[in-house]
């Protein structure tokens, strides 16, 4: 039972680090843009909006947890979603978003970042 426990609570504490991840919007933005297939970093900084400096500190993070994977051609860095699930989780969030819509809207428990 203890072990089913701890199991458990492992469990959740690596499912809430995943949320984690995606709850940041830069690199939600980052996620977001390379649903689209594999892209260059310039591509990504053009996209989204964001810093080179801010989106390559993402990229790093992206990187280490496994939501992003890269490959080096030339001077160029590639980046490209890490699994088929994540783009499944962000396409199945989008989904969700739009029958809960209001409701996260209305909620004041989770504000919105201050970028």
């Amino acid at each position: 039972m203890i072990n089913d426990v701890s199991v458990y609570v492992q469990k959740l504490g690596l499912k809430a680090k995943l949320f984690r991840g995606l709850g940041d919007s830069t690199r939600l933005s980052i996620l977001e843009s390379l649903r689209e297939g594999e892209k260059p970093t310039s591509q990504i900084v053009k996209e989204t909006g964001h810093s080179q400096s801010n989106v390559s500190n993402h990229l790093a993070c992206l990187l280490d947890c496994g939501l992003v994977k890269n490959r080096r051609q030339g001077k160029n860095i590639f980046y490209s979603l890490g699994n088929k699930k994540v783009s499944k989780l962000l396409e199945e969030s989008d989904e969700a978003l739009s029958e809960i819509a209001h409701g996260i809207y209305a909620c004041i428990n989770y504000n919105e970042e201050k970028s």
